[in-house]
């Protein structure tokens, strides 16, 4: 397929037809940087039966893709037989222009697609697969997801006490309302790759950030810290890192299994 360029004349017609469905999927893809067909079914394609939203997902994204809107990854997740569910998907050239318009990435540097490795990958899904778990049940109307800001949107710049510039980057920052209750977590997607001296470089960054009080400042209150991991024996690994943590700072943490995130976000305390 020849590739055009996306002048802002093309950019502007593809904007004035798209369809919601279409500037929604271009917003999700926008702020996670990528996801599967599966995840991007879930979330915008729950008001179809199954069979339709099966067949119709697939035929929209391979339609923005002939558009140059978003751009399917060589890579793709669940090995071969897990079909075209685990195409991988990412914002093309035209697609980062209509984002960067009016999305959340506004004043970022657009670049050509591209193909990260596995890992990469692997990490980036588990933050996409939050947001579709919560995404969901804001379908079912069990909470109102009111940020989910995955990286770099999620990192805070700040001095430390010592006047030296730092950077939290957590994967992704969370915020939710439950009726007039409002709660929100700073969350990271542990894959047990990380030494117990890289997490306790990390956790020492959010006592740091903790400390300046500017998130407090914010909201009225400092957002959990919500590790979630592989395993039984990882979540010792954290667990144990979390009690060797000065005790004025014990309430900001939290460690779940991966498959316990979404309830762990949605029913903790704020």
């Amino acid at each position: 397929m020849t590739r055009r360029y996306a002048t802002k004349k093309r950019v502007t017609h593809l904007e004035e037809t798209l369809t919601p469905r279409e500037r929604a999927i271009i917003d999700t893809l926008d702020r996670l940087r990528v996801a599967t067909t599966e995840q991007l079914r879930r979330v915008h394609f729950s008001d179809l039966t199954a069979h339709s939203a099966a067949r119709q997902a697939p035929a929209l994204l391979a339609s923005l893709a002939a558009r140059q809107v978003v751009v399917k990854l060589d890579r793709q997740v669940g090995g071969v037989r897990a079909g075209s569910k685990a195409a991988v998907w990412s914002l093309d050239t035209a697609g980062q222009r209509l984002a960067s318009s009016c999305g959340p990435a506004g004043g970022r540097h657009r670049k050509r697609p591209w193909t990260p490795s596995l890992a990469f990958l692997a990490h980036r899904l588990a933050v996409s697969d939050a947001f579709v778990g919560l995404s969901e049940r804001e379908q079912a109307g069990a909470v109102d997801v009111l940020d989910f800001d995955a990286e770099p949107l999620s990192w805070r710049r700040f001095l430390t006490s010592h006047g030296v510039t730092a950077y939290l980057k957590p994967d992704a920052y969370v915020r939710l309302g439950l009726g007039r209750i409002e709660r929100a977590a700073f969350v990271e997607i542990d894959r047990a790759t990380e030494s117990r001296t890289t997490l306790t470089v990390k956790l020492r960054a959010y006592r740091q950030y903790w400390d300046t009080g500017r998130e407090q400042q914010r909201r009225g209150y400092f957002p959990r810290v919500v590790f979630a991991v592989p395993s039984e024996d990882r979540k010792a690994v954290v667990a144990d890192l979390f009690d060797r943590q000065p005790e004025e700072s014990r309430p900001l943490w939290q460690v779940v299994l991966a498959a316990d995130l979404t309830d762990a976000l949605i029913g903790g305390t704020p």
